[in-house]
């Protein structure tokens, strides 16, 4: 199975979903990209590692970065876009649409509101992804 999950940035909800589908799907190709790619949030970083995933060597990427082998095999395409204008792919696979706020603020917020919405983020995604198996194993 191959599941591609995007976003603008590629820089937290997508990135999230991509760490905590690698470890719900060992078998699986997971991969995450944006529209306009920037950097790897500290805050998804932080969060992940709070429940034992390491996803430092994640980085962010645009659709460009990834294979076209792994594209044209897409079974998923799972958008988390909220407030902005979700990136497209023309694909055959199966499109889902998880609309998520994004936990990374424009303007300056304090370390423990940004955890806390980093964290809000994280256990909403992992709630969908575990749906989303008990799903698919049907």
């Amino acid at each position: 199975m191959k599941i591609l999950f995007m976003c603008v940035a590629n820089s937290a909800r997508s990135q999230l979903a991509e760490g905590l589908a690698r470890n719900l799907f060992p078998n699986a190709e997971i991969e995450s990209a944006g529209s306009r790619p920037s950097n790897l949030n500290p805050y998804a970083i932080t969060v992940m590692k709070e429940i034992g995933t390491d996803i430092s060597k994640q980085y962010s990427k645009s659709l460009d970065a990834l294979t076209p082998e792994f594209i044209i095999g897409l079974d998923y395409v799972i958008t988390l876009c909220a407030e902005e204008v979700c990136p497209m792919l023309i694909s055959k696979a199966k499109k889902l649409h998880w609309p998520l706020p994004d936990p990374a603020s424009k303007e300056p917020l304090p370390e423990a509101e940004m955890l806390h919405r980093f964290r809000q983020s994280r256990d909403a995604i992992q709630s969908r992804l575990r749906d989303f198996k008990q799903e698919i194993e049907k």
